[in-house]
This record gives C-alpha cells, sequence and structure tokens, in this order.
C-alpha cells in the first residue's frame, strides 16, 4: 500500500498553504462584488477560529455540530475545529428541530455552529431536549436568548487580533498530534426509515479517497481547476468531492449563491469541475431543448441534425469504437457551428467535466452532454465509503455503469445480489452503535452497501437499485423503480416521478408537472382551468400523460409498466420532505404523504387515471 501524501486533512490545509501560498483557495459573491481567500489566507483564518475554540473550552475529541447551508463560514468552522482534533458533526439546515435535537444528542455535541437566526431557533425550540450544548456560534449577527447563550463568528475568530506565533505554535501542536486513523466527522444519515446512523470517518478514509480518485483520474485534478460547490457540506459528496478534493490539489472552490442562481454562477466563475447531482444535468438537459424548441425551424432542424451526428458519434467512439473518419469530420463540423456556442452560452468554455454521483444518471442524459462536448464522470459510493469506491473516467468509460474500481478497493457480490466493498475509504463503524456494526461487515471485514447490482467482464460496475428499494410485486416479480422513474422523467412535460408496487398486482406512479411546458401546452390547446391543482386533473393534461407513459412502456417487459397514474399539483422538493438534500426521492415520506391517492390507483374506478 502507498504512503499518502497528508497525515490529516489540517496537514493538508498546512502544506499547501506554502506550496499554494498566493493562489485562491475560496471565492463567494459578496454583494456586487466577489471576495477571495488565498491558500495562506485560508489556513490562517481556520487558526483563528481553533484559537477561539480553544478559549471557549473546546478540545482534543470533543463534537462540534454545524448547522448550516453550504458557505464559506462552514469550511472555516470544520477546519477551525478539525485543527484541535476535534470531530466535526454536520447537520442538514433543511433538518426539523426534532431531528437536530436527535443529532446533537446522539454525537453528545457540546458546542453548534448556525448559518442563522432560523437554524438558531430551531435549537431554542428544542434547549430542554439538548442539555449538552454549552453555547452556540453564529454567522450572521443578531440577539439570542439567555437560555442558550450566543456567539458571534467574529468574536470567536477574533479577527482583528492578529495570530501570534506562540498561538500558531499551540495550534499546530494539535495538528501535530493528529492520528490518520482518527475519527474527524460523524456524519449522520437521514434515517428515513429509523433513526439516523452516525457514521465515523477518519482521517485516513478521505486523505486515501482523495488521493486514490486523482490517481484514477490520471492527474485530472490540478492547481489552475475550478470547482462550483454547491452541494450540502452535510452530504459527503459535497463534503468530499466539491470541497476536499479541490483543496488537496491547490484549486479553487467558488461558491454558488444557490441552487436556483447555478446558471448564473458558471457564467460568473467559469468553472472546470462540477460535481453535481443527477437533478441538476437533468435539469440542464431540459433547459437546453427548451431553448431549441422556442427556436426558429431552421435553427431547430440544424441542432436535432447536430444531435444526431453526435448521438452516432459517441456510441461510435465510446460504445462501440470503431469511429469512422467521415464520422469523426461531420461531428467536429457540428461541434464548430452549434455545440460549441451551447457550451459558450452555458460558460462551459475551458470545462472539462461534471462528476455524477448520489443517484443513478439515465443514459441517454449522459449520453446526450458527452455529444455536446461536455463530459460527465459517473461513480458510485455511500457516506460509509468516503464516498468513492469506482468512478468512470475519460479513458475507461462505460454509459450505464459507474466505472471501475478505485486504487487499493475490492468488491464482491453477494448471492442475493448485493454490492460488498474493502478499502481504505470504508468507515470503520457507526458511532455508539455496536449492534449496527456487527449487520454492516461481513465476516471478511466487507461494507455491505444495501445496493444491488453486477460486475461485468471488464470490470465496470453496474448499479441496478437499493436493495431495500426493490418492488416486490403481488407476482413475486423484483423491480428497480429508478431506472423506470429516470426513463418516464425525461419526458418534457414530467419534472419528477414516483413509481409504487410493492406486494401489488401492477406499478402505478404519482408524476408532478413541468410547470412551465405544461402551461405552454394548455395555452396551445385553449385548456380552461382555475389554478394548478385543477390542471392536474384536466382530461386532455390526463391525455397526454397518458401519452408520455406508453412511450416508456413500450420500453419495458409487461410486468414493469405503469398501469395507472396520478398528476400531483406540486412538484417535490426538499422543504415539503419528499426530496434528499442531493435531490433524491425520499420513497417512503411520499407513499405516507400520498398514501391516498396511490391507494386509489387500485380501485377499479375513482379519479384515478389508466394507462
Amino acid at each position: 500500500m502507498e504512503s499518502w501524501p497528508f497525515k490529516s486533512l489540517p496537514d493538508m490545509v498546512r502544506q499547501n498553504a506554502l506550496v499554494f501560498k498566493d493562489k485562491i483557495a475560496i471565492a463567494y459573491k459578496k454583494g456586487n462584488g466577489v471576495t477571495k481567500f488565498t491558500y495562506e489566507d485560508f489556513y490562517r483564518f481556520t487558526l483563528m477560529v481553533s484559537r477561539g475554540l480553544r478559549k471557549l473550552g473546546v478540545n482534543t475529541k470533543d463534537k462540534v455540530a454545524i448547522l448550516s447551508e453550504t458557505r464559506p463560514m462552514w469550511s472555516l468552522a470544520d477546519f477551525g475545529v478539525m485543527n484541535l482534533g476535534a470531530v466535526v458533526v454536520p447537520i442538514y439546515h433543511t433538518n426539523t428541530p426534532e431531528q437536530v435535537a436527535y443529532i446533537i444528542n446522539h454525537s453528545e455535541s457540546k458546542v453548534v455552529f448556525v448559518s442563522d437566526k432560523t437554524q438558531y431557533l430551531k435549537l431554542l425550540e428544542v434547549r430542554d431536549q439538548i442539555p449538552t450544548v454549552e453555547f452556540v456560534i453564529a454567522h450572521d449577527r443578531f440577539l439570542g436568548d439567555k437560555k442558550l447563550p450566543l456567539i458571534t463568528f467574529y468574536q470567536v475568530s477574533e479577527i482583528s487580533e492578529p495570530l501570534t506565533q506562540n498561538e500558531q505554535n499551540e495550534i499546530e501542536s494539535f495538528i501535530n498530534s493528529i492520528d490518520i486513523s482518527d475519527t474527524f466527522t460523524i456524519i449522520y444519515t437521514s434515517g428515513t426509515t429509523a433513526e439516523p446512523k452516525g457514521v465515523e470517518l477518519t482521517h485516513k478514509n478521505l486523505i486515501s479517497n482523495i488521493y486514490y480518485i486523482n490517481k484514477k483520474a490520471k492527474d485530472l485534478i490540478d492547481s489552475n481547476d475550478i470547482f462550483l460547490t454547491f452541494l450540502p457540506f452535510s452530504h459527503i459528496l459535497g463534503k468530499a468531492d466539491s470541497y476536499y478534493l479541490p483543496l488537496a490539489y491547490g484549486a479553487q472552490i467558488a461558491f454558488a449563491e444557490s441552487i436556483e442562481k447555478i446558471a448564473d454562477n458558471i457564467l460568473e466563475f467559469k468553472p472546470t469541475i462540477i460535481v453535481t447531482v443527477p437533478r441538476l444535468l437533468e435539469k440542464i438537459y431540459s433547459k437546453i431543448l427548451d431553448s431549441v424548441h422556442h427556436a426558429s425551424n431552421f435553427k431547430k432542424n440544424l441542432f436535432h441534425s447536430a444531435l444526431t451526428v453526435a448521438k452516432q458519434y459517441v456510441d461510435a467512439k465510446y460504445v462501440n469504437k470503431n469511429l469512422s473518419s467521415t464520422l469523426e469530420f461531420k461531428y467536429k463540423l457540428y461541434d464548430k457551428l452549434i455545440f460549441s456556442k451551447v457550451r459558450e452560452k452555458l460558460g462551459l468554455v475551458n470545462f472539462k467535466t461534471f462528476v455524477s454521483g448520489g443517484a443513478p444518471l439515465e443514459i441517454e442524459v449522459n449520453k446526450f452532454f458527452w455529444g455536446l462536448g461536455i463530459k460527465v464522470l459517473e461513480g458510485f459510493g455511500l457516506t460509509e465509503t468516503s464516498p468513492v469506491v469506482c468512478v468512470n473516467t475519460f479513458d475507461q468509460i462505460k454509459f450505464g455503469s459507474v466505472g471501475t474500481l478505485i486504487n487499493e478497493t475490492q468488491v464482491k457480490v453477494a448471492p442475493d445480489g448485493e454490492l460488498l466493498f474493502k478499502g481504505p475509504q470504508i468507515t470503520k463503524g457507526y458511532y455508539n452503535a455496536p449492534d449496527l456494526n456487527k449487520e454492516a461487515f461481513d465476516e471478511e471485514g466487507f461494507f455491505k452497501t444495501g445496493d444491488i447490482g453486477k460486475v461485468d467482464e471488464e470490470g465496470f460496475i453496474h448499479i441496478t437499485d437499493r436493495k431495500k428499494e426493490l418492488i416486490v410485486t403481488a407476482g413475486g416479480k423484483n423491480i428497480a423503480p429508478a431506472p423506470i422513474e429516470n426513463a418516464l422523467k425525461l419526458s418534457k412535460y414530467i419534472s419528477n416521478a414516483y413509481v409504487y408496487g410493492d406486494r401489488k398486482p401492477y406499478l402505478v406512479a404519482l408524476f408532478t408537472m413541468n410547470i412551465e411546458r405544461v402551461l405552454e401546452f394548455a395555452k396551445e390547446n385553449h385548456l380552461h382551468y382555475f389554478d394548478i391543482a385543477d390542471l392536474a386533473k384536466n382530461q386532455k393534461i390526463l391525455d397526454l400523460f397518458k401519452s408520455e407513459v406508453e412511450v416508456v412502456n413500450k420500453t419495458l417487459p409487461r410486468y414493469e409498466t405503469i398501469k395507472k397514474f396520478s398528476i400531483l399539483a406540486s412538484d417535490f422538493s426538499i422543504e415539503s420532505g419528499e426530496l434528499t438534500p442531493t435531490l433524491k426521492l425520499k420513497r417512503r415520506i411520499i407513499y405516507k404523504k400520498y398514501m391516498d391517492k396511490i391507494e386509489c390507483l387500485y380501485t377499479e374506478d375513482g379519479s384515478c387515471f389508466s394507462c
């Protein structure tokens, strides 16, 4: 086994503060301008946060929670805690007060960083349930309540007080004492089926992972890269691959203002790499096709001709590996005439790649981007695997797979199809949960992912579905809902799809509408309706969705086809509880929330729509 370049994550930042001293580490929008920290600045600011935490009594091994959206303060607080050998406990800013209280209590956190008053009020609401919390540190400035002592981020870091050499030496003595096998964070899984589990990750887990990822990608990442970062740092994908990974190689992290402003932020920051989830790619895909839909007939026909050639080119080059010079010439011509203009309009001129994870990406969407000259590398992992165990690369790519193993990682397939992995990135276990740890690993120390899949003859790994999410119909058929849902979402009228059928005679679906396209259809067809809920029940809209479902049904075996569906008036969202922070469906929550509508689809009559 190779030696890794850093002893711990704080050691990584300390070394890079010398190597990349004046290079930009972090950039973010503030007012009308952009604020930037160099690597030297970033490291110094983290030491100042550590200094303040020491004065407040935070010690090695103490747990400190961060309840915040993704923002620069998160990273300063994160390393401020880690520098002392303390343990960071991330909490999603969308969590309810009760969920927040559970994580704080279970982890025994004594301090909580919050972004704003909204998050502070959550803590105040459950103050009696979180006795271990001694004080709260807030990024925004506001008045607190005497029941829950409040300190501002600026007070803790004492920005106006320069760091003395003695103070720096003291904090660096803590950094020197960190062992690579020490736990640096406890990340709590979403817990949709039971109480969330606290996954313990060590410095070794992350350092080995970010090192082997770049080695696998043949040094794809370097100090000239700009990562646009928007994923939650409470989730391992955002935390590891759009935050620690760029910091490891001297790249720049540009913080997006919000998911809604990503398109603008891409144009402003001109990133070279974006770590994302499939939902963002699906939205960009829909947006491009939308623009084409509204173009003149000449431009529309030209784009579709170009797209046909692009699809042939991608299949010939990457799938069949028999690219002819004629097809290559035609593609390059269209690339110069059309696709380069699309990339320019999106702000992806010097762009290297999207790295997609967290959920499966529809093959058609993936090939579409490669055809545009926008490469997408799909990988796989879990919180427990830090996260990456396998990934596609420019040299080793197979659409529909999640790539081949990264270095020092092993895989095996259980008799029931479950994938198990072993490697230096695998968690040491769940915090304070010995029973769960016994269940999580097999007798050889392989971690059980709960994902069903296979490894093909070339070593590419294919994920079928989550073991617990497989639908077992009344007829005994095992069906993975995700591929069907992804196919349905390719419709320009469908924003989100949820497929159900456990212990039922057939599959049904709930759809949410792409409002813009459905309203356009309603206008073109002179439909009369009172509001969106009324439109969702309109017979012509139901007929429209039925025809979209039938397109997908023709590609499926009979037992996987959708027999009935219902259209919802509002989309699924994180705020309303149907989506995780990485925009995956919370299947059990959706079923519970829409149980009446779903069960209605199994009656012979009623307001349900048959396909």
